[in-house]
């Protein structure tokens, strides 16, 4: 019995040694990668060729991880560095690997401008692709504008157009007897139709062919611009996909065939040799973006918008917008001495009404005091997302972001009669009003209840509609005809006046730019709110641990792997209890 317990103790504290080091491990790496970040800039020396994968999936903005530092650069600081690339000698070209499979839209257009700017400005572009495989014309489009595109001989090209699925499961669940009841404003809202519809209903259906066929249009016409092609007969070969890579070669949608390692040497041949291939990565954590100047307050979002902070797990799941931490991004940038202009860049399908009415009135307050606010849309800026951008005084949309969706729906999905059907039984009990229960799961609306949540939507929907006509200073019987709950891109929303100008998010500090009095071309520094963190400080905020705690820390993780302790470990091993724990997991060898 003594040795079991030994050999317990042994264990528990043997763990807790494990996990301590395992713990100061991590806090040493976060370190790490902070000090890499602030003192090397990891670009080679003399000229430089840019790298840039984008195969490697990327979110619209940075997040604030505390694991932020693993991921690719993001859509709109790849932007930024393209455009930084474009004032620094160092950089002599750009070499792409493409996306084999699909993009965003909005995110392939604006990586498309990028792209021809940089170009434009005398640098050289090329692209290599190991087969458009996918057949979404979108990771085509993103390269188009390039110098020289090179396919792999052995791939081939199927880009084709547009497609997409949208599922549809009311007659499944009517066979379990699930009762789905929703209220739509108005006949465009359509995303309850998942739950209520067998398939498309006639308005659903014309809205979705009517935006894919405008992404469509403008992915054709900017392709084809891009590769010196006539629209017409760029469309034909694109219809008429699949291609081999001899056929896209003798096309003109490629320039050349071969492998990566040709396609890189002719980078560095079109860059006028002697240069060096240097990461995106590497270069934005070079602190290429931290220009002087006039102040812009960027302030980003992107995901759902809820009321609260936002905070997503650190360790994965999709990003969200907390009304209270944008509503005070905003709020502390109107009030920061020498800030010009605020952007604000939305890539949100929208969320609570509440929580972008808090947003709505945070843009209002900031331009009370002076601050000229401009949004820049990304992949989408509908439904939430177009509430906070409609206050604004400027709004910069790409053609192919889906926006609009003004409207507003609510429901429930009673599950009472699918519990039945297995024998489980759930007695409601309430008191006070009958709206009590409104919000069960396990019985449908009463009339009464149905009543009242339409009332609610109403008046929110009225709400909605009215904040776009102040917004945007149009009357509010053509804010009704166009809302309806319908979808529009940004090249629609512009014909309705929902936008103001299509572009992408360099257009959008131009914008900012012009309404601060500044001067065109004016180096600004775009300010971020809240600031970006550090790795040390994002640990703190994951584990509740000071920087100078982290430090210490550290430093006793690094007084764990000194000799003397490392001895002194090695002395514990040899004992008894070290002895059986070692047996103990040497056993199912």
């Amino acid at each position: 019995m003594k040795q079991f317990f030994i050999a317990v103790i042994g264990t528990v504290v043997g763990s807790i040694l494990t996990l301590f080091i395992l713990f100061f491990g991590l806090i040493g790496l976060i370190m790490a990668m902070g000090a890499d970040a602030e003192e090397d800039t990891g670009l080679p020396a003399g000229r430089i060729v840019l790298e840039v994968d984008l195969r490697e999936s990327r979110l619209d903005q940075p997040s604030r991880s505390p694991f932020a530092f693993v991921e690719s650069t993001s859509t709109v600081d790849l932007v930024r560095l393209l455009d930084r690339a474009e004032r620094d000698n160092r950089v002599a070209g750009l070499f792409i690997r493409a996306n084999e499979f699909g993009m965003g839209p909005a995110q392939a257009e604006e990586i498309n401008r990028a792209i021809a700017a940089f170009r434009d400005s005398g640098r050289s572009v090329v692209v290599h692709s190991q087969g458009f495989v996918g057949t979404s014309i979108t990771n085509y489009l993103a390269i188009s504008s390039a110098d020289e595109i090179w396919l792999q001989d052995t791939a081939s090209f199927a880009t084709s157009g547009l497609a997409g699925e949208v599922p549809f499961y009311g007659d499944a669940l009517e066979r379990f007897e699930v009762d789905a009841d929703f209220i739509q404003f108005l006949e465009y809202k359509n995303a309850p139709n998942t739950y209520t519809e067998s398939g498309f209903t006639p308005e659903h259906l014309e809205s979705t062919l009517s935006y894919f066929g405008s992404i469509y249009d403008v992915a054709l016409a900017n392709s084809a611009s891009g590769r010196n092609l006539d629209i017409e007969a760029f469309r034909s070969l694109i219809e008429s996909s699949p291609h081999s890579a001899e056929a896209a070669a003798e096309a003109g949608l490629v320039d050349q065939l071969g492998h990566v390692a040709a396609a890189r040497q002719a980078a560095m041949e079109r860059a006028g040799g002697n240069v060096t291939f240097a990461d995106i990565d590497a270069y934005r954590m070079s602190g290429v973006l931290a220009e002087a100047g006039p102040r812009i307050a960027l302030i980003e979002g992107q995901g759902a918008i809820v009321t609260g902070p936002g905070i997503a797990s650190p360790f994965g799941g999709d990003p969200i917008i907390g009304s209270d931490s944008m509503a005070e991004a905003i709020s502390n940038a109107a009030s920061t001495p020498g800030v010009r202009a605020i952007l604000l860049r939305v890539d949100s399908p929208g969320g609570s009404s509440v929580a972008s009415d808090q947003i709505w009135d945070a843009i209002q307050r900031a331009q009370d005091r002076g601050i000229p606010v401009v949004v820049s849309m990304g992949g989408a800026a509908a439904s939430g997302g177009y509430y906070i951008a409609a206050p604004a005084d400027h709004i910069v949309s790409n053609a192919t972001t889906i926006t609009g969706s003004i409207g507003v729906y609510g429901g429930k999905v009673s599950l009472g009669d699918t519990f039945g059907l297995v024998g489980i039984n759930f007695e409601e009990v309430a008191v006070g009003g009958e709206f009590a229960t409104a919000n069960s799961a396990n019985s449908p609306w009463t009339e009464e209840q149905r009543a009242a949540v339409e009332g609610q939507l109403a008046d929110i929907y009225d709400d909605f509609t009215q904040r776009v006509a102040d917004g945007r200073e149009i009357d509010i019987e053509t804010v009704r005809e166009i809302a309806r709950g319908r979808v529009w891109t940004g090249t629609q929303a512009l014909e309705n006046g929902l936008v103001d100008e299509i572009g992408g998010f360099m257009e959008a500090v131009a914008a900012a730019r012009r309404l601060a009095g500044l001067e065109e071309g004016q180096t600004v520094n775009l300010q971020r709110f809240p600031r970006e963190r550090t790795p040390f400080e994002a640990f703190q905020e994951l584990f509740g641990v000071s920087a100078e705690g982290a430090q210490s820390l550290a430093q006793l993780n690094a007084l764990m792997n000194s000799p003397e302790v490392q001895a002194l470990i090695e002395a514990r091993q040899s004992s008894g209890v070290g002895n059986e724990l070692r047996a103990r997991t040497a056993q199912p060898r």
